[in-house]
């Protein structure tokens, strides 16, 4: 995006290096931001005195926030010079992380993630604008989508990996204040080497259409919590879920008659006339399934393994080197003539071995080296598809409706992250539940002898120098616990193996879809959503 009258945008004494290693310094925390609440969301919740799936819910804030703010937030950047911009979008960051810093109050977090969520979109936007303004060739604009989505992709991972130290050494609320810290030399040398331009042509802020906003924010804020707390509230058997239920429905209804009325809708509804970007919205959704796939693997390290969010992080470093791997091969893909269904399937095998690959490891005791191909595999298959998918997505549209294309890309990504952690909840419910009343049937068949387990147990502890009666306590709280981890290990097979049958038909549906070579990927259709965490 060149700057309006194509004026120089950083001072002509600024060396391209540093001008785009401030922007990503600028760009880090923005996106840090969002992973921080799941950084390790048993810290959070001691701290804040919350639920873990309060913990959930506040991130889910910030992404909704982030997605109802992107086409609010352009009209915004196009009035305002990137200069006072950047100041007030870092503020507001600045701001909102200290009172997250501060408060113990959960309504509190709640509405300040969301105010974040708002802060976070306006600087991302800001930083993607100036990484496009330095790009010229239409193969520079390719590496520049491919280094933003990588980024977006492992930015979870990375802020696991620098997060648990901190948390170790402190209270989780000091992951604010690194934010903090971690905003201000970026954006202070930021500010003293841009040039006081605009990155857009100047619209005056008449005719905002804060009604779509607000209409827009509450009916995927109001979605994520149902599908956050849906299970733990019994669905529909809780007069909260089903009253939330009854007004998203009812607000995107009113929100979808708004935009039909509208001469310049806040987004326009036209492009799901188009078959490509259906096919698109389906791919992407499958992905972010894949990809939300990861915290069941996490969550093993936890529960069974027993490793700590130190060396769960150590683990994810070959996760992050394959999603760097991916997007190297993808910008190089981009734009070539092969066949784009090569490249999609060749991502999407990627995750289903994985998959595959993972259930065979699921197991009480495992050497943890064992986990570093499959996890390399997972990100490479991520890191190679994203690309490819969205701007698939975006060029299946006319160029006028590309940003809403890439707008509403961002609600699909939204949708796909929180049905993600919905069924991971529900299926983890549903399976120990499954393979409880499983247990039992098999105590009354007696297939399982529970006295001989106890005393076998019993035995073992006795011999450690416990008296009779600690012992069998002793042997009790083993059984219980070995009960839960195999419960925990049987509950995550069946979900890679329900995730590798949807994968498994992507892959048919991409075979046999006839229109994928009809679209010509075009990188200069329309510049990536800010908000495409």
């Amino acid at each position: 995006m060149a700057a309006e009258g194509n004026q120089q945008v950083f001072k002509s004494w600024v060396p391209e290096w540093g001008a785009r290693g401030l922007i990503f310094l600028v760009m880090l925390p923005s996106l840090g931001l969002f992973g921080l609440s799941m950084a390790n969301s048993s810290a959070a919740a001691g701290f804040y005195g919350i639920e873990p799936t309060d913990v959930q819910y506040s991130m889910i804030l910030f992404y909704a926030a982030v997605a109802s703010f992107y086409s609010f937030e352009t009209r915004i950047f196009s009035y305002i010079d990137v200069k006072t911009y950047l100041i007030i979008s870092t503020l507001v960051e600045i701001v909102t992380s200290y009172i997250c810093y501060s408060t113990h109050n959960i309504i509190v977090l709640f509405i300040f993630r969301f105010i974040q969520g708002l802060g976070s979109c306006a600087c991302t936007s800001i930083s993607i604008s100036l990484i496009f303004s330095r790009l010229k060739s239409e193969r520079a604009r390719e590496i520049g989508y491919s280094v933003f989505y990588g980024v977006l992709q492992l930015i979870a991972q990375f802020t696991t990996l620098i997060s648990a130290p901190v948390i170790d050494a402190a209270d989780y609320n000091v992951l604010y204040k690194c934010v903090i810290f971690l905003y201000l030399p970026g954006t202070i040398a930021l500010y003293f080497i841009l040039n006081n331009v605009r990155l857009q042509k100047r619209i005056p802020l008449y005719g905002l259409d804060w009604v779509s906003f607000v209409l827009y924010a509450a009916a995927i804020a109001l979605t994520g919590f149902v599908l956050i707390y849906g299970q733990q509230r019994y669905w529909f058997h809780d007069k909260l879920i089903s009253m939330a239920v009854l007004m998203s429905i009812f607000i995107f209804i009113v929100y979808g008659f708004r935009q039909r009325s509208l001469y310049r809708p806040y987004l326009s509804l036209n492009i799901f006339k188009y078959k490509n970007y259906w096919a698109g919205v389906i791919l992407l959704f499958v992905l972010y399934l894949c990809r939300g796939a990861l915290n069941v693997t996490t969550g093993y390290f936890a529960g069974v393994l027993g490793l700590d969010p130190q060396h769960t992080g150590y683990m994810l470093i070959s996760n992050i080197i394959g999603v760097i791997l991916g997007v190297l091969v993808s910008s190089r893909l981009t734009l070539m003539k092969l066949n784009i269904r090569f490249v999609w399937m060749v991502g999407f095998v990627m995750l289903l071995t994985f998959q595959l690959w993972m259930m065979t490891l699921f197991t009480t005791q495992a050497n943890t080296s064992e986990f570093i191909i499959p996890l390399l595999l997972h990100g490479f298959g991520a890191g190679i598809l994203m690309v490819p998918i969205i701007l698939f997505m975006v060029s299946s549209v006319p160029k006028k409706l590309a940003k809403d294309a890439s707008g509403t890309g961002v609600l699909i990504r939204f949708a796909g992250f929180c049905t993600s952690i919905a069924l991971i909840n529900i299926y983890t419910d549903y399976g120990k539940n499954q393979h409880y009343n499983r247990f039992l049937q098999g105590i009354e068949a007696g297939n399982v002898n529970v006295g001989q387990r106890i005393a076998a147990y019993t035995n073992a502890v006795q011999a450690r120098g416990l008296s009779a009666d600690r012992a069998g306590q002793a042997a009790n709280a083993i059984l219980y616990k070995s009960m839960n981890v195999q419960m925990q290990i049987r509950t995550a097979m069946e979900y890679y193996q329900w995730l590798s049958c949807l994968v498994l038909a992507v892959l048919i549906f991409i075979a046999i879809y006839p229109y994928v070579n009809r679209t010509t990927i075009n990188v200069k259709q329309a510049e990536p959503a800010s908000a495409g965490i």
